[in-house]
């Protein structure tokens, strides 16, 4: 009985290290505010006038959460980014108001999000790409 309790427990250590070990750290310079520049057939004056952006701040210490608002709702869930270029969206939620102008942009990235699975910074742009060709490409909003 004890060689089956130590061997569940070497087996459970291994398995909590292999784990550990593949969680990498995601680089600093994914944690910042994004706007919207690039996405489907939208235009670039319609993105920049609803204040379209992703916010992947780490706020309140709460890290792998984001928030985004494309000019009316804002959305919210968890994003998880790891070195080797993987993203997942999950948990995504949102406010429920009606507005004329945005919801188009609004429906189209709450229902393209979650396909997100690669993400590639270069240097002030984040693009965030699906495995069908679906992409959003953002800058940072605190680059001038």
């Amino acid at each position: 009985m004890k060689k089956l309790i130590s061997g569940f427990v070497a087996l459970f250590s291994l398995l909590l290290l292999a784990n550990c070990s593949t969680q990498s750290k995601v680089p600093e310079n994914i944690k910042r505010d994004w706007m919207l520049v690039e996405f489907q057939n939208f235009n670039r004056e319609l993105m920049v006038n609803s204040k379209a952006h992703l916010s992947l701040i780490d706020e309140n210490n709460d890290p792998g959460k984001f928030s985004a608002n494309m000019g009316c709702n804002n959305m919210f869930g968890q994003a998880t980014f790891n070195s080797s270029g993987i993203v997942k969206f999950s948990e995504i939620g949102s406010t429920m108001m009606y507005c004329d102008q945005s919801m188009d942009l609004e429906t189209a990235f709450a229902k393209d999000l979650p396909k997100m699975t690669q993400y590639k910074v270069e240097g002030h742009y984040l693009t965030l790409t699906a495995p069908s060709g679906e992409r959003m490409k953002f800058v940072a909003s605190d680059w001038d």
